[in-house]
């Protein structure tokens, strides 16, 4: 499948190109499946096909007009939470808006300012919220969806991961600069909290199903953390660059293990995590009420490169896998292990689904190093400063040692003239 290409199976499956991490995406919706449904063709949305927007000449004297052009590659989406509406953005800056009920059809396109990075349906399904590179958070109404955006709030600094809290009261946005900040909703100038404590920037976020009031974010530090975001408070913190052995041979970014995509199941028990560069899948449990609330119960091992993950409604993860033979995966739990489920209908059809429509894998770019450019390099400038003021003291120093020693030549020389030329008595 070309990058620029969306298509959803008649079992809710959908499938994009997403340009910004470089990979591929699975989802399923909340939707139930019926055998009578199996044998749809899968729905397709071309958007090289699209509505494009035309870009109106400068000077006013002219009457040249084009079309805006772009790559028409995926850069966001989003489903709601009850899986009847979906959205997209590419690099064309569209917003198309989708309904995936009764029947998939586009309801409508829409244009963005900036390329995107995030977008998050609210829990009443009336407001979509789209988050962009220059840090700006814009809402477009679900009810009226020909109606242009309107700006919300925003950072100084570039958007990485938008969500809404389950009773739509506050909106919570993570930066480049490994800030997590939430806001009211009706008010986002008035801020509820941050959540500090990541060193790198801050990657993904994820409400757990069943537990409203806490927050799991991922961080290109390598970490998973676990607040309780009313209030800014950190419950527990993982670093999953110390439960690997071994980095992928690709990750060139020395021991930096960036968290690329975290999900809860439906319950809300299960955590899957999935880390950029690396050939596991962590599976954590939450347990409200234990001390240690996020506790590791598994470690995928994959042999192929894990490009996502996503819970279905029976709890079962789906894992999409760099492979043209073995493109999915189907992991359930069993007698308190999780295990890989071969003999699986669902997955035998969207199997086919893929096969059918990616021609090649060769199209999608390596999933290592999606977040290379946003590590921040750093100037150690006060180590410079010490090591030549150092070496001016110690060069100082054998300037002064030279010149003593030039001096004590010279007096030693001058002894002996001194006594022959003394007046004798």
């Amino acid at each position: 499948m070309s990058s620029r290409h969306l298509r959803a199976g008649p079992v809710m499956y959908l499938f994009s190109r997403c340009s910004l991490s470089g990979d591929i995406l699975l989802l399923q919706s909340t939707s139930e499946t019926n055998e009578a449904i199996h044998s749809i063709e899968p729905f397709v949305f071309d958007c090289s096909c699209a509505e494009k927007r035309i870009k109106i000449a400068k000077d006013v004297n002219s009457s040249d007009a084009s079309e805006d052009t772009g790559s028409d590659t995926v850069l966001a989406f989003a489903v709601s939470s009850s899986g009847k509406l979906m959205a997209i953005t590419d690099d064309t800056k569209r917003l198309i808006l989708f309904q995936c009920e009764p029947s998939w059809h586009c309801i409508s396109i829409r244009w963005v300012i900036r390329r995107c990075t995030s977008l998050a349906f609210s829990q009443a399904e009336d407001e979509l919220l789209v988050a962009d590179k220059s840090g700006d958070v814009y809402s477009f109404s679900v009810v009226e969806p020909e109606k242009d955006g309107e700006l919300k709030m925003g950072h100084l600094s570039m958007l990485l991961a938008v969500t809404i809290s389950a009773d739509d009261k506050y909106i919570i946005t993570a930066d480049r600069d490994e800030k997590i900040r939430v806001s009211h909703r009706r008010s986002p100038y008035n801020i509820q909290s941050y959540c500090l404590g990541h060193h790198q920037f801050v990657s993904t976020l994820e409400i757990p199903k069943g537990h409203p009031h806490w927050l799991l974010s991922g961080s290109g530090d390598g970490t998973v953390k676990l607040w309780e975001f009313e209030s800014g408070r950190k419950l527990q913190s993982w670093n999953l660059g110390q439960l690997e052995d071994k980095l992928c041979s690709d990750t060139t970014k020395g021991n930096n293990t960036a968290v690329f995509r975290i999900c809860s199941s439906p319950g809300g028990r299960d955590v899957a995590v999935l880390c950029d560069g690396l050939m596991n899948v962590y599976i954590f449990t939450l347990e409200q009420a234990s001390d240690e609330k996020l506790r590791l119960h598994s470690k995928l091992h994959l042999f192929h490169r894990p490009m996502d993950i996503g819970f279905d409604m029976k709890g079962q993860l789906w894992v999409l896998l760099d492979s043209s033979d073995v493109p999915l995966q189907i992991h359930i739990f069993r007698k308190n292990s999780w295990e890989c489920d071969t003999e699986n209908d669902d997955l035998r059809r969207v199997t086919d689904i893929l096969r059918t429509q990616w021609t090649t894998t060769d199209n999608f770019t390596s999933v290592t190093n999606h977040f290379e450019h946003l590590y921040k390099v750093s100037f150690d400038n006060v180590s410079v400063y010490l090591k030549k003021k150092q070496q001016r003291i110690e060069e100082h120093q054998l300037k002064r040692t030279k010149t003593q020693k030039t001096k004590c030549n010279k007096k030693s020389k001058k002894k002996p003239d001194e006594v022959l030329t003394q007046p004798s008595t």
